[in-house]
C-alpha cells in the first residue's frame, strides 16, 4: 500500500491539516464582531484563545503516544473530530449565548484538536523524506503559520454577509472536511523506505547517508542530556517569539512612532515572515544541519536585541522585528526534522509531543514578561536587555548540544573501530 503513495501528496496533506488547524491563530477576527454583537468583554473572548493556547502543546504531550500506537491516519481523523466539533460549536455557543459553551468549543474542544492535528503528519513526513527531513517539515508548518492569514480576511467577509455564528458553522464544516481529506491519504512508508533518487545517489557513492544518532523511545529520550538542552533552546526561541507578537503593534508605535495602520501592516507582513521562516530556514537546515542553524537563530536575535533600543529608523526597526519572526517560526519547521537526527524516527511523535509543552509555556512566559516590565518601568527598552541575556543562554544551550552529538559520535566511531 505504501509504496503506491506518492510522497508530495503525503506532504500535501499534510499541509491541508496544518492549514486547517493554523486557523485558529485568526481568534482576534472575531473579537470584535462577536463583542459588539453579544456583549462580551473581549477579555473573556481571549480567554478561550488563551485556554486553546495553553492545551496545543499540553495536549500535544499528552496525545504523542497515541499517535505512535494507532498511526497518523486515525490520529489526524480524531484531531479533525475534535478541531472541527470546536469550531462549530463556537458557532452555536454565540447563536445561544453561552460564554462557557464558547470556551470549551473553542477554547478546550479546538485546543485538543489542534494539539493533536499538529503532531499527527509529522512524523510519517519524516519518514517519507529521509533526503529532505527539513523541507518536508517546513512545508507543513507552513501550512499552519499560513492558516491564520488565509482565514482572517475570509472570516470577516462572511460575517459581514451571514452573521458570526454561521461563519463558525461554515468554516468549522470545512476545516473537518479538509482535515478528513488530508487524513485520508497520510500513511507510513515501509521500513526502510528511501526515494529512487537516493538510493541511486547512494549505490553511486555521490551521497553518504548519515544515519540517526539513535533510535530511542520517548522514555529513553526524556533521559538524555540532549532532550533538556532542545527542550531549552526551543523554550526560550518560543518565548521570546511570542512576546515579540503579543506587543509588536504598541510596541513600534511607542518606540519609532509609527501609525496605528502602519503597525497592523506590519503584523501583516509578521504573519507572513513566520510562515515562510518555516519552510526557509527549514529548507536550509537539510545542507548546514539543525545545530547550526539553531545557533544562528541566537546569534540573529542577539545582534537584533541589542540594536533594537537604540534604533530610531522605522524601516530598520520593523526589519529587525520581522527577521525575529523569521528565527521563532523557524524554530518549529526545524524541530521534528532535529528530534529525527538526534533520537531517530522510532517515536518522533511522542518526543515532539514533550518538547511542544514549550510553546504552551513560552505563550504564558512570553506576554507576562514583557508586560510586568512595562508596567514597571513605563518602557519597552529594558525587555530587550532581559531578553539578550536569555538568547545568549540560548546560545551557550545551542553549543553544549552541538558537543554532546559530537561527543556521542566519536564514541560509536570508537566502538565500531573496536569491533572491527
Amino acid at each position: 500500500m505504501g509504496t503506491t503513495k506518492n510522497r508530495w501528496l503525503i506532504a500535501l496533506s499534510a499541509v491541508a491539516i496544518h492549514l486547517s488547524i493554523g486557523a485558529a491563530y485568526a481568534y482576534s477576527v472575531y473579537t470584535n464582531p462577536i463583542s459588539e454583537a453579544i456583549g462580551w468583554e473581549p477579555t473573556q473572548i481571549t480567554i478561550a484563545f488563551t485556554i486553546m493556547m495553553a492545551l496545543a502543546g499540553t495536549s500535544a504531550a499528552f496525545f504523542g503516544s497515541f499517535v505512535e500506537r494507532n498511526g497518523p491516519r486515525k490520529s489526524a481523523i480524531l484531531a479533525a473530530i475534535l478541531f472541527g466539533l470546536g469550531q462549530v460549536g463556537s458557532g452555536l455557543a454565540v447563536l445561544i449565548d453561552s460564554l462557557p459553551l464558547f470556551l470549551i468549543t473553542y477554547g478546550l474542544m479546538s485546543g485538543m484538536g489542534l494539539g493533536l492535528g499538529y503532531i499527527s503528519p509529522v512524523s510519517t513526513l519524516v519518514k517519507w523524506f529521509p533526503d529532505r527531513r527539513g523541507l518536508a517539515t517546513g512545508m507543513a508548518v507552513f501550512g499552519f503559520g499560513a492558516g491564520a492569514l488565509i482565514t482572517a480576511p475570509i472570516a470577516a467577509s462572511l460575517m459581514s454577509s451571514i452573521g458570526i455564528s454561521n461563519t463558525f458553522f461554515i468554516l468549522g464544516g470545512s476545516y473537518f472536511i479538509i482535515m478528513i481529506l488530508g487524513a485520508s491519504y497520510i500513511a507510513p512508508p515501509p521500513e526502510g523506505w528511501m526515494p529512487a533518487g537516493m538510493k541511486k545517489d547512494i549505490a553511486s557513492g555521490k551521497k553518504v547517508v548519515k544515519k540517526d544518532l539513535a533510535q530511542l523511545t520517548a522514555k529513553e529520550a526524556v533521559k538524555t542530556r540532549r532532550f533538556w538542552l532542545l527542550w531549552g533552546m526551543m523554550l526560550i526561541n518560543t518565548t521570546t517569539g511570542i512576546m515579540v507578537i503579543s506587543v509588536a503593534s504598541p510596541m513600534a508605535q511607542e518606540m519609532v512612532g509609527l501609525s496605528v495602520a502602519g503597525a497592523a501592516t506590519m503584523v501583516g507582513i509578521m504573519g507572513i515572515l513566520n510562515g515562510s521562516g518555516r519552510l526557509g530556514w527549514a529548507a536550509i537546515s537539510d545542507y548546514i544541519g539543525r545545530p547550526t542553524v539553531f545557533m544562528i537563530f541566537f546569534v540573529i536575535q542577539i545582534v537584533a536585541f541589542l540594536l533594537l533600543p537604540n534604533v530610531t529608523n522605522v524601516l530598520l526597526f520593523q526589519a529587525l522585528i520581522l527577521i525575529v519572526i523569521s528565527c521563532y517560526g523557524g524554530g518549529f519547521s526545524n524541530l521534528p526534522a532535529f528530534i529525527g537526527d538526534i533520537f531517530g524516527t522510532k517515536q518522533l511523535g511522542a518526543i515532539h509531543g514533550y518538547l511542544l509543552t514549550t510553546w504552551s509555556l513560552g505563550g504564558v512566559l512570553g506576554p507576562m514578561i514583557v508586560s510586568q516590565i512595562r508596567d514597571t518601568t513605563g518602557s519597552y527598552i529594558p525587555v530587550f536587555n532581559i531578553f539578550v541575556g536569555l538568547i545568549v543562554f540560548a546560545f551557550i544551550l545551542s553549543i553544549l548540544i552541538r558537543l554532546d552529538i559530537k561527543r556521542i559520535e566519536k564514541q560509536q566511531k570508537e566502538h565500531k573501530t573496536q569491533v572491527a
